[in-house]
């Protein structure tokens, strides 16, 4: 790790100036949970770290309101998890959390760090000689033809097939969840489907945040579908490993089981977090069941492009999203 400089500041306006006066390149320290392992890989070389888990502005947690929810970003992702109000009317929510890393790292995890992390792919990760667009443009991607498995299926390109490995973000943005971001400019709203953005010839280009720009909150609009939720995650192994394919479902059903509101956003297979309005689309107005479910986890993967070892993961993916529909389907009844 190389040496850098470190400030603690009290408030969110000194965290705002301090981040203004270190410069580009600095570096913003919430949980620490992934800057730290980049840090240590040498991926991350910042000149300055500005920590903000002590800032009371970016604390609380209020899933009681009447019109949306509210998370502060610097809330720990196991707090949040545990909340009995968002487990028991947004289980998605929660279930995206729970479902994630490891209690240890949960109870240091920060939700606003979350939605930031970057790609596991081990070619990013491994350092030379493994070319990688993410981590040195211009020097190609040893995904492409490589070992695969985990990579995307969609979004990826000619540069770049890394996929995003959060759970969170999947969650959030199937709810149309928003982002308070502050920096010296002031402080703006950002809907979180605008926050990631796939390679396209810039892969080292992940979010549209400003260098010097802090979320500060994470807002998601009140809905009746919450209750008829679930994050449906499938693993190598059951505990502390990366989705193959997740998908977060919410849907509300009228008469006869006909769904009048369906939201689906799959994760664990694209290049950023995944709605998919194709399927959301095939299962208005249409009676869930498991044929129509399964119609709608062909479509969310329409657009699937395989690499050399990741095909069975398109298959994977489309029974997720059944599966994950069944299970929502069961908790709007309820």
């Amino acid at each position: 790790m190389r040496p850098y400089t470190y400030t603690a500041p009290a408030t969110l306006e000194e965290a705002v100036r301090a981040l203004s006066e270190a410069g580009p390149g600095t570096k913003v320290l919430a949980g620490g949970t992934t800057l730290f392992d980049l840090m240590k890989l040498d991926i991350e070389t910042p000149p300055a770290v500005v920590d903000i888990r002590a800032l009371p502005e970016l604390a609380g947690i209020d899933t009681a309101g009447p019109r949306e929810l509210t998370f502060g970003a610097g809330a720990l992702m196991a707090d949040v998890a545990a909340d009995p109000l968002l487990r028991r009317d947004y289980p998605a929510l929660a279930e995206s959390l729970a479902k994630a890393a490891s209690q240890q790292l949960r109870n240091m995890a920060t939700v606003g760090g979350n939605l930031l992390q970057r790609t596991r792919c081990t070619y990013f990760r491994g350092g030379p000689p493994f070319p990688c667009n993410k981590r040195l443009p211009g020097s190609g991607c040893a995904a492409i033809g490589g070992l695969d498995r985990g990579h995307a299926l969609l979004g990826g390109g000619d540069a770049c097939v890394a996929t995003y490995p959060g759970d969170w973000a999947v969650a959030l943005i199937a709810f149309d969840a928003v982002l308070d971001v502050t920096g010296p400019r002031g402080t703006r709203t950002l809907p979180l489907a605008g926050l990631h953005v796939e390679p396209g010839e810039r892969p080292d280009r992940e979010h549209t945040l400003a260098w010097d720009e802090i979320v500060t909150r994470i807002r998601v609009p009140v809905t009746a579908a919450g209750r008829g939720s679930t994050y449906h995650k499938v693993r190598d192994r059951e505990s502390y490993a990366f989705a193959l394919a997740s998908a977060a479902v919410a849907v509300t059903l009228g008469e006869g089981g006909a769904v009048e509101e369906c939201r689906v956003a799959v994760g664990g297979v694209a290049t950023r977090p995944w709605r998919c309005p194709s399927a959301e689309e095939e299962l208005a107005g249409a009676v869930l069941d498991r044929r129509s479910a399964r119609r709608a986890g062909a479509a969310a993967f329409a657009g699937a492009r395989a690499g050399t070892h990741n095909a069975f993961r398109i298959e994977l993916g489309i029974r997720t999203v059944a599966e994950a529909l069944r299970i929502a389907g069961e908790r709007a009844l309820r």
